[in-house]
């Protein structure tokens, strides 16, 4: 794109204050959702373009107008869930100019009576509802972007699986919209199409961001890395957002997910050959709220091949497969993690020899755990001793 396209807020009654209504007339080409358009007054000679569908062909349309002047309408803030985070993405920020208007999200927060620093923004528009399970707690106060009038429902039934059931759920329809529009219900209500939810939460369920989940907060046939030893696994792993992990051998998907629940900027992949337990990882992912997970079914270290350059590696199964431990400790980024684990005395002996070769971190893992023995007697129940491998690669050309 040789020009800068210039994206401008709108309220919800078509108010533009008079240097955004400047910018929106003088613009060659006005591309904007079919609302967004009819809101503003028909300009002679003006292109006007609804986004595409799907919007995946929106680089096409641009192209069509390189040269021109373009400026784009969108709701309120476009750098709140909008098209403006969608442009920059696409075109780099130095080709995007943003002209925010009061957001849904600041017109909700005013009418709740609610802090930005008490409250937390929780997108669903184009995602997996059982995302929002990651944010529940009791007392927190979540403004929910939804995706459509299904969005209250699909919530209300989440949180009644999660726990949350006492949650009271503010529907709030038609922010700044003309004419006093604005409406503000307690769920069941009807629901406006353009709405938002804000979200007292209460209840019970579980609410923690500790890593360490309880063993039976997974579903899994076995192959799972236990709550202490999974816990130790993740603080050498160290999570940061923005950071990729690869989870091989994933088994239950244990690590990955916690490692997603750490932040919402991380991102995974778990890498398992048995498509039961892939199956299983994603129930797993979903139900912790992180469905974005990503699942590779194959064996490594072949599946490995053309997967985004991880920052950490955890390898809980299968690091005596040929080559596994080398392409793994090579594809780190600078700064990266790598923890293995092995409870056989031939993964024993390959995390002893790589340590004395690499350096690092080598620690054995003994968990017993106090366990009825019959009548009045309680005794000490071991788990089998896990050797863990901690290595991190040099920062030497890091950009971060």
């Amino acid at each position: 794109m040789g020009a800068v396209i210039t994206v401008v807020g709108i309220g919800a009654d078509g108010h533009l204050p008079p240097a955004a209504r400047t910018l929106v007339g003088g613009a060659e080409v006005l591309l904007g959702g079919e609302r967004h358009l009819a809101l503003v007054p028909a300009v002679p000679g003006q292109v006007r373009r609804p986004w595409p569908r799907p919007l995946s062909a929106l680089p096409g349309v641009l192209s069509e107008h390189d040269g021109h002047s373009i400026v784009a309408l969108a709701s309120g803030d476009p750098l709140v869930s909008g098209i403006g985070t969608t442009l920059i993405r696409l075109l780099g920020a130095d080709a995007v100019d943003v002209v925010p208007a009061v957001s849904s999200v600041s017109l909700a927060r005013a009418r709740m009576g609610w802090s930005a620093e008490e409250s937390t923004v929780v997108t669903l528009v184009g995602r997996d509802v059982d995302a929002l399970r990651r944010e529940l707690a009791p007392g927190r106060r979540l403004l929910v972007l939804s995706s459509d009038e299904t969005t209250p429902a699909a919530v209300a039934t989440l949180l009644e699986d999660a726990g949350f059931g006492a949650t009271a759920i503010h529907v709030l329809g038609d922010l700044g919209g003309p004419g006093g529009a604005e409406t503000h219900a307690v769920y069941p209500c009807p629901v406006p199409r353009l709405h938002l939810l804000a979200l007292e939460v209460a209840g019970t369920g579980t609410a923690s961001w500790a890593t360490g989940l309880p063993d039976d907060a997974f579903e899994h046939d076995g192959q799972l890395t236990k709550r202490d030893v999974r816990a130790s696994a993740l603080a050498r792993l160290a999570p940061r957002p923005g950071d990729h992990l690869w989870d091989v051998g994933a088994g239950a998907g244990s690590v990955a997910i916690e490692w997603l629940r750490a932040h919402p900027l991380t991102t995974a992949v778990a890498v398992e050959g048995d498509e039961d337990r892939a199956a299983r990882i994603r129930r797993n992912a979903s139900r912790l709220g992180v469905p974005r997970l990503e699942v590779v079914i194959g064996r490594a270290p072949e599946a490995l091949a053309g997967l985004p350059t991880p920052d950490a590696v955890f390898v809980g199964g299968g690091a005596t497969a040929d080559g596994l431990l080398d392409r793994c400790r090579d594809a780190l980024a600078p700064g990266g993690r790598l923890v293995a684990h092995g409870v056989t005395l031939e993964t024993e002996r390959l995390l002893v020899g790589a340590w004395h070769t690499y350096g690092g971190e080598l620690t054995r893992l003994a968990v017993e755990q106090a366990t009825p023995l019959g009548g009045r007697f309680t005794g000490w129940t071991p788990a089998r001793a896990v050797v863990q491998w901690a290595w991190t690669r040099s920062t030497e050309g890091a950009t971060r």
